[in-house]
């Protein structure tokens, strides 16, 4: 006696469910699982604090002041190159500064940003800024991407807290 099978009966899992629909369902929700971990990008974070009205006044009226601004490039002990961006901020208003942030801004070659690294250059821990001080600042960075342009990056003060 021959086997027969009949070719429009779907199989059947020991819970009575077709394995067709068990397989899809288990497929579409892997699915789900990695475009939800491939879009979300990490947990959420704070927004960065921007320039204030008062802070944006005090940098327009030329408070604020970098100079001596360097830019220098050497291996670091892992064999990585370190570039270091040197220079002084100078405080010329009549506000005690607590703290100055800067967005260094790195381009590729066409003007496209390949690093945007938000860095304190002065911190209250270690005194603020006084008026009519200037301070020297050192700024490593070992991650910037190949395709940067080589050039110093541009300096924007990013945020300032008063004393």
């Amino acid at each position: 006696m021959a086997l027969r099978v009949d070719p429009n009966a779907e199989r059947r899992t020991s819970g009575g469910f077709p394995t067709t629909i068990v397989i899809t369902l288990v497929v579409a929700a892997a699915v789900a699982v990695a475009v939800l971990l491939l879009t979300r990008g990490g947990p959420p974070q704070e927004p960065a604090p921007v320039l204030t009205p008062e802070a944006r006044a005090y940098v327009h009226a030329g408070y604020l002041g970098l100079s001596d601004v360097n830019m220098s490039a050497k291996q670091n002990f892992a064999g990585q190159m370190l570039v270091e961006v040197t220079g002084k901020i100078t405080n010329t208003g009549n506000r005690m500064l607590k703290q100055i942030d800067l967005n260094c801004v790195f381009r590729d070659p066409s003007g496209r940003v390949v690093l945007r690294d938000r860095v304190s250059i002065v911190k209250e821990r270690l005194g603020g800024l006084k008026p009519g001080e200037t301070k020297d600042f050192r700024l490593p960075f070992d991650t910037i991407p190949e395709s940067w342009n080589q050039v110093l990056p541009e300096l924007v003060i990013a945020q300032i807290t008063f004393g």
